[in-house]
Parts: structure tokens; C-alpha cells; sequence
């Protein structure tokens, strides 16, 4: 019989190949629904921050720290001026009152170059909740994704 020599053979190689696919082609569809799974807890994440500085800015409002426009909601024109803030007339020298440091992103908006409020739909005050509109003030954020979570909802119900 005549030693073998140090390499594989083709079938073996073929074997190993064939393996390697299964596995890669397993792991893909784990990979992405954990991508999946990342983009909805930063959504989850932004909607929250963004909602609570809205609630926080109407706190404000009512407490007198802002001031309100007569028949106004109390609510914020902008998501922007979360950011730059508003004179609080409850201290002498009106320093600004700031909710947020930046708008949050909606992870799922497709252009990476959009400004960050440019990726929420919003809501006013006066638009029902059924039928949600933009308006003259910004009650609520929602995502423009038309999927559907993984919980089944779909993301503009978050």
C-alpha cells in the first residue's frame, strides 16, 4: 500500500464546503432578526425619549415656566425648539429651558441624510387619534415605516 500524501481529497473538501453553507445559511435569517431586534429597541428607545420631553415641555407650560399662546395647546410648534429651548420666565435671568440635547433619529427612515425631525410623522393636538395630521403644535411622534414589529403591531402604532 502506498502512503498517502498531506493533502485532502476532493471529496473531503466537498464535504466541508457543503457543511460550511448549511451552517452559513442558518445563521443569516439569526443574524438579521437580530438586526431587526436592535432597530426596534432604538425606536422604542427614541419614541420614548421624544415623548417625554414633549410631556416634559407641557409640564413647563402649565406650570407657567413658558410661555403659552392664548388658545394654545401648550404643546410645542416644532420638535426643534426642544433642542434650543425656551426662556423660562420662572427665573430672573429667563436661561433657557432645554428638553433635549438632539432629536433622536427614527432608525427605520431610509436616508441617512435627512435632518432628524424630517424622519418622525407627527401629530398636533387637535388631530383625532384615529386619523393622526401635523398641525400648529407637535402632540405626539410616530415612525413613517408601514411595516409591521415583530410584535406584530405595526410600527406607526408604537
Amino acid at each position: 500500500m502506498k502512503p498517502r500524501s498531506g493533502g485532502f481529497t476532493l471529496l473531503e473538501l466537498m464535504v466541508t464546503l457543503s457543511l460550511l453553507g448549511i451552517i452559513a445559511g442558518a445563521a443569516m435569517p439569526l443574524s438579521q432578526r437580530f438586526a431587526l431586534r436592535a432597530k426596534e429597541a432604538e425606536l422604542r428607545d427614541n419614541l420614548r425619549e421624544i415623548r417625554n420631553a414633549l410631556d416634559a415641555y407641557k409640564r413647563a407650560t402649565d406650570e407657567g415656566k413658558i410661555e403659552k399662546k392664548l388658545g394654545g395647546s401648550g404643546y410645542p410648534a416644532n420638535l426643534q425648539i426642544l433642542v434650543a429651548g425656551v426662556p423660562d420666565r420662572s427665573t430672573p435671568d429667563g436661561k433657557p429651558l432645554q428638553f433635549l440635547r438632539r432629536i433622536p433619529r427614527d432608525p427605520f427612515f431610509p436616508d441617512p441624510a435627512a435632518a432628524p425631525e424630517a424622519t418622525w410623522a407627527q401629530r398636533a393636538y387637535a388631530s383625532p387619534a384615529d386619523a393622526p395630521q401635523a398641525g400648529e403644535d407637535v402632540y405626539d411622534v410616530m415612525s413613517l415605516n408601514q411595516g409591521t414589529g415583530l410584535n406584530g403591531v405595526p410600527y406607526r402604532e408604537w
